[in-house]
């Protein structure tokens, strides 16, 4: 009898086969609507798919045939436009869950984004979704740091446990530091089984951006890191072990973002490099990953002359979705657009000819527009503009309803929360967590030998500073509570980098008394980001104990590239993330409880390279 892990990958294979074969195939004569599903069917988180939810690809397409048939124009539409919701609770007549509803029973979308909120909240409003919208919906999310990146219990607590919520992963560099494809298989693993219990069924993940700008102020380490075949081997990884255990995986964001220091969050990205280049690094993880079956691909609102002359961003450009995605690179996915609230195409075209023009690139999927019902008349209005035809909804559509019988959702859609309590934060999960955070630990720089502490037979007396926004209100908390079990003494201080000055003078008088002065910056990039540059005033305190001589060992838990801006430095700690569960890796390495083995999969320009990494214990 094969093993339950054969029968997922063969049932995962089975998916990605479907919807290509539905994504290829010409129709076939359809049948009348299909009943509603009952409220009291309740599919049961597994950790595998069963081979009863996902048919066989000579099965027959007679259900989203028959769907298709019973659509009219404006459901078609919506069906490709989704809406975002949070996963907190709300009751039957709070405003902003009246609006949701008529999205789905008035509007019929085709699916939601699901944001933060408690695991539990989560799946009971997603069935709760469910259960009134007439065709099944598909729910995405963006987990890039796995399940607990959405699903959080919201306590974090000083022994590293997010109370009650899915593990949270480090940033995808720190997979690249790690440089472990068999960990990437098993972060996309426990991703696709914890997030299917709470009724998630795409990911937004993986990021397949070549970090190869070290200025770029969004991607950063959401990035595998600057070389493209590592990039490519961890994607393609993550996608097998997400996609063999019931989930989509979405590669992002297509060409490429790395080379950039706009953020298209806020401004429209370009990225001016040859098409010989492009094909020599951006592209190269996404060959990858389709080699690999990816289920999507999501867009990039920025703009490649190379590819496009004519300036647009590739989520609205023809000759990159359909000439380079579809026909060069024979990709036959689902093509989901980044956010269309996002500037980089607002700002320019317009939220609804923004719409249209992405319909008419060959986008399948819309997230998160500024207004759903203005989004769904757009592309409405787009047929009967004559820029398209409703035959090109027809094929969006076709692939939407083929991925949802592809994932069993025309059978069962709805999870038991008794079932997703078994599931969720599952204590082997988290542990899958802390080993490639173990794994990503990297020492660059260590001049004076300070790494491990304590090395040279005495315990030391360690000043811990903290700076970190105000809103980081995790930042140091796991990183000093595991350095005190090595530490016997240890005075750690918070300073908040909105407010620093007075308290680095402060602090810069404070280290005279210590042995040991640890500096760890949570200064990550973020959605709203412009710059990757630290404030002036922490550069020149870190500057200041140096040429005191009181020798600071700098952790960047955010920008890995901070080494750049602080060359002077005798030690540099690289620890990528600023989750609990990097703080206690990077803690623990440092008092050599644990060894360091991660080397960098980027360059720190100039002042270390590609592959560099000094190791420390067995």
């Amino acid at each position: 009898m094969p093993s339950r892990l054969s029968r997922a990958r063969a049932a995962g294979a089975g998916l990605a086969l479907a919807i290509a074969a539905a994504c290829a195939s010409p129709g076939v004569p359809p049948r009348t609507d299909p009943a509603p599903q009952p409220a009291q069917d309740m599919a049961e988180p597994v950790s595998v798919v069963p081979e009863t939810i996902v048919p066989a690809v000579a099965a027959t397409r007679s259900w989203e045939d028959s769907v298709l048939l019973s659509l009219s124009l404006r459901e078609k539409a919506a069906q490709m436009v989704w809406q975002t919701t949070f996963g907190d609770y709300v009751s039957e007549d709070a405003p902003q869950w009246r609006r949701l509803k008529a999205n789905v029973t008035d509007d019929r979308i085709g699916g939601v984004l699901m944001s933060v909120g408690s695991p539990l909240e989560i799946a009971a409003k997603l069935n709760a979704l469910q259960q009134i919208s007439r065709v099944p919906l598909l729910v995405g999310a963006d987990l890039e740091a796995g399940p607990g990146f959405r699903a959080r219990g919201g306590v974090f607590l000083p022994n590293n446990i997010d109370l009650g919520g899915a593990p949270v992963f480090p940033p995808q560099m720190a997979l690249g530091a790690a440089a472990d494809s068999a960990l990437a298989y098993e972060q996309g693993r426990v991703t696709a089984v914890e997030s299917r219990a709470l009724g998630i069924h795409i990911a937004f993940s993986p990021v397949l951006d070549v970090n190869n700008n070290p200025a770029n102020p969004v991607i950063n380490t959401r990035s595998y890191g600057e070389d493209p075949h590592l990039a490519g081997r961890l994607g393609a990884a993550f996608v097998r072990g997400l996609q063999e255990h019931g989930m989509v995986a979405t590669g992002k964001h297509f060409p490429g973002h790395g080379d950039t220091e706009t953020n298209s969050h806020l401004a429209l990205p370009v990225v001016n490099a040859s098409r010989a280049r492009l094909d020599s690094i951006e592209l190269v993880p996404f060959r990858a990953v389709i080699a690999a079956g990816v289920g999507a691909i999501m867009t990039f609102h920025g703009a490649m002359p190379a590819l496009d002359s004519t300036g647009v961003p590739a989520t609205l450009s023809r000759r990159v979705l359909h000439g380079l995605l579809r026909d060069e690179l024979k990709f036959e996915g689902m093509i989901i657009s980044d956010a269309m609230d996002m500037r980089g195409v607002v700002d320019t075209y317009g939220a609804a000819e923004s719409v249209k023009r992405a319909v008419a690139a060959g986008t399948d999927i819309l997230i998160q527009p500024i207004d759903v019902r203005q989004a769904i008349d757009a592309v409405v209005a787009g047929v009967n503009e004559g820029r398209y035809t409703e035959g090109r909804l027809d094929e969006s559509v076709r692939r939407i309803l083929a991925m949802k019988r592809g994932l069993g959702l025309d059978r069962r859609k709805l999870v038991s929360l008794d079932s997703a309590r078994r599931v969720v934060g599952d204590s082997s999960h988290h542990a899958i967590a802390a080993l490639i955070a173990a794994r990503s630990i990297t020492l660059v720089k260590d001049s004076l030998q300070q790494v491990p502490l304590g090395a040279r037979g005495r315990s030391p007396r360690v000043l811990s500073i903290t700076v970190a926004r105000r809103a980081d209100l995790a930042a140091g908390v796991a990183f000093n509570a595991e350095l005190r079990r090595g530490v016997r003494t240890l005075r750690s201080e918070l300073v908040l980098a909105d407010d620093a000055g007075p308290a680095y003078a402060r602090l810069s008088r404070a280290a005279d008394s210590a042995d040991v002065v640890i500096v760890s910056s949570y200064m990550a990039q973020s959605w709203d980001a412009t710059t990757t540059a630290q404030p002036r005033e922490f550069l020149d305190f870190v500057a200041t104990l140096s040429r005191r001589g009181r020798r600071p060992i700098l952790v960047s838990f955010g920008n890995p590239y901070l080494l750049t801006q602080t060359p002077g430095v005798a030690a540099y700690v690289a620890a990528w993330g600023g989750f609990p569960v990097s703080q206690q890796a990077a803690a623990r390495a440092l008092l050599g409880s644990a060894p360091i083995r991660g080397r960098l999969p980027i360059a720190i320009p100039p002042v270390a390279r590609l592959g560099a990494g000094l190791l420390r214990g067995g």
